[in-house]
């Protein structure tokens, strides 16, 4: 499902058929039959059984429908869904949503069961929904296939969700707070279309304003990716993704049949995909509100007007959470509050218009304000007092928007003297709320898409490596049946182009003595061995060996690594340049696979320190330039790079070449599962690769 076309019976059918359709009191089968009622195209039910349900003409099977079908809603039990299926496909049926449980959520069987039902839709070419799914519905048609108790209002919000549960909840909420939809979807087990399918779906759908979701897990997670990328540039899109916790991964798990990812991998992927991410429902409506009715922000400067004082620092402390700021005015700008305001307001940001406040004077101080080039959106906060009425004040702050164009956000607080206020605001696409907080997480939702459409997409570099080399290193392990590498590795390194020290593994003292032999001064040597992993703990490391001493420090390495292990794999000993640590700042360079997105690339403050510090940012490979140096901004430990306290710059440009490169060994290989270089020394001439490990799966070479 790529076009509008190719949707337009799952959203869009002319005509719907129930398979398992029945008149029985509290049965699915009746109730999707009865919410099809506001349908303006034809039903039809299908039960051998009957000749009629609800009033609608009943068949015995899809085959005998006279009448071509374009949707199909599976409602049979799940040892007879995957012949519905099929009876669907045989009968020309192009879209199908399949409501029955039972299959991949209960493991076993059942997940067996949805891989034939996903067989047959690729053998008929079928567009698939769930199975375990609510169905879907879609405004404009009346087309509501679920069995929810309550339909959706119209709007412009196109929403999926993994859970059937959530979209009732949902949309109960939603009608009571007067938030409509175009399209909705209850995704189930997503056995053949998944959230990839629908937000390219809805990219192309001229009435779909802002794509929804509530995600258990992502199916493929470089392809969903790829396609936010391109989707979000135009239509902005919000998700709540929930399983965040190790917790509430196996309680996804078990919900849906999802492996939940790495929670690293989700933040990055959405962040490169453009994705808004709410952290909760609340979250999710409140954004999606503001990007529904409102213009982006031309900065993120932000201007607070308030008749209350309390409030105006709530919303102050929340820029201070975001990546918003408080806008400094123009000397105009201040000049001209102070001449419209009493003594007692404050004229500077946030603006205090004090608690006996008329609506003239808001007035004047929204319009001032927003007339200031240097304030990119508002938020408009009141408390209610007995000289100023809601209703007109949301007159007022609807006129501004609409005559300076900038985004602003109403935080008119209050009970039932709000209602018409909310209802004159959110006719002008202004949302109204209680907490100021909230107020200013939705400007920084419209400031966060702001910056996602001024993005210009780069596609990773491609560097010139040697390939072939790194294949022959990675599958000498394999032949060994090696499964973890450590520095025996530092040439996969060198053949991508991350420089590491002179040196080399020997497997003799003579040749340690003729390596040490063209260093200059004294060496760094380590036992090698797939076997030990941690040398230091046993000894099995020198640094700052004479070359005089190399013959017999190679000798006590190998006795050691042989006292400490007797059985270990020996492969020699590496003989390395000394590096003076001190001259650069150490950090780590890494990556692992993750099963939803593929490898993911970490770069953070390294050495002694990456544990205890955690200062570190992730990527999905292949990383782009952009991408790379986005994840060097990230760090908190940035200024040490960028010449701290005094400390002469490092070479930045080396850095995130060799972030680039390892994306680009670690998405040619899938065969590496885990790599990190610790540490990566970040000095003013360039990077060097001091230790490498990596873990393989030689299966994948």
């Amino acid at each position: 499902m790529t076009s509008q076309d190719d949707a337009g019976g799952l959203f869009a059918p002319d005509r719907v058929a129930v398979v398992g359709a029945t008149e029985r009191e509290g049965a699915i089968g009746r109730a999707i039959v009865a919410n099809l009622a506001e349908f303006d195209g034809d039903v039809v039910a299908v039960n051998p059984k009957r000749d009629s349900v609800l009033g609608y003409d009943c068949y015995p099977d899809l085959g005998s429908v006279p009448d071509p079908v374009d949707l199909a809603v599976v409602v049979v039990p799940p040892s007879v869904a995957v012949d519905a299926v099929r009876d669907a496909g045989e009968a020309g049926v192009r879209s199908v949503v399949v409501i029955t449980a039972g299959f991949s959520e209960t493991g076993g069987e059942g997940a067996e069961r949805e891989r034939e039902l996903a067989a047959v839709a690729d053998e008929y070419d079928l567009d698939l929904v769930g199975p375990n799914s609510l169905g879907v519905l879609s405004t404009p048609t009346g087309l509501n296939a679920t069995f929810g108790p309550s339909n959706a209002l119209p709007g412009n919000l196109s929403f999926m969700s993994q859970s059937g549960a959530f979209i009732t909840a949902v949309l109960d909420w939603a009608n009571d707070q007067g938030i409509g939809f175009k399209d909705v979807v209850s995704l189930g087990n997503k056995a053949v279309l998944d959230e990839t399918d629908f937000l390219e779906f809805w990219a192309d759908d001229p009435e779909t304003s802002v794509v929804l979701g509530y995600l258990e897990g992502i199916e493929d997670g470089r392809a969903f990716v790829d396609t936010a990328r391109e989707v979000t540039q135009e239509t902005p899109a919000v998700v709540v993704k929930s399983g965040r916790t190790e917790a509430g991964a196996q309680a996804a798990s078990s919900h849906t049949g999802t492996i939940a990812g790495s929670e690293a991998a989700y933040e990055a992927g959405f962040e490169q995909a453009g994705v808004v991410r709410a952290e909760n429902v609340q979250e999710l409506f409140d954004f999606a509100r503001a990007l529904d009715g409102l213009p982006l922000p031309a900065s993120d400067d932000v201007a607070v007007v308030t008749n209350a004082g309390g409030p105006g620092v709530m919303a102050t402390d929340a820029v201070g959470d975001s990546r918003l700021s408080m806008a400094s005015f123009t000397d105009d700008t201040l000049d001209a509050l102070e001449a419209a305001m009493p003594e007692e307001a404050n004229v500077y940001n946030p603006v205090d218009v004090i608690g006996d406040a008329d609506l003239e004077r808001f007035e004047t101080a929204v319009d001032t304000v927003l007339a200031d080039d240097n304030v990119g959106c508002a938020v408009v906060v009141s408390a209610p007092t007995a000289v100023l009425d809601f209703a007109e004040l949301a007159d007022v702050v609807a006129a501004a928007q609409a005559e300076h164009g900038k985004p602003v956000v109403a935080c008119l607080m209050g009970g039932e003297r709000t209602a018409a206020a909310e209802r004159a605001l959110s006719e002008a696409g202004i949302p109204n709320y209680f907490d100021p907080a909230r107020a200013i997480h939705s400007l920084d939702a419209l400031a966060v898409q702001a910056d996602v459409e001024a993005r210009e997409y780069e596609a990773p570099t491609e560097f010139d490596v040697d390939r072939e080399r790194a294949r022959e290193i990675l599958a000498a392990a394999a032949d060994r049946d090696d499964r973890r590498l450590g520095v025996e590795a530092m040439d996969l390194l060198e053949a991508y182009g991350i420089p590491t020290p002179e040196g080399e593994v020997v497997d003799d003292p003579t040749d340690a003595e003729r390596v040490a032999g063209r260093i200059d001064g004294d060496v760094v040597m380590k036992i090698v061995s797939p076997d030990i992993l941690h040398k230091s703990d046993i000894g099995g490391v020198k640094v700052g060996v004479p070359p005089d001493e190399v013959r017999d420090a190679y000798e006590d390495l190998v006795t050691r690594a042989r006292n400490y292990q007797p059985d270990a794999t020996i492969l020699g000993v590496q003989v390395q340049e000394l590096v003076d640590t001190d001259a650069g700042t150490e950090t780590i360079l890494g990556a692992n696979r993750d099963p939803q997105f593929g490898p993911l690339v970490l770069f953070g403050l390294g050495g002694i320190f990456v544990e205890v510090l955690e200062d570190t940012s992730v990527r999905v490979a292949p990383v782009s330039e952009r991408e790379a140096a986005g994840m060097v901004d990230d760090l908190d430990s940035a200024p040490l790079l960028r010449g701290a306290r005094g400390r002469e710059p490092a070479d930045e440009s080396a850095v995130t070449a060799a972030v680039q490169r390892l994306s680009q060994l670690v998405t040619d290989f899938p065969a590496i599962l885990e790599l990190d270089v610790n540490p990566l020394l970040a000095t003013p001439d360039g990077v060097q690769a001091l230790d490498v490990r990596l873990t393989i799966d030689p299966e994948e070479l």
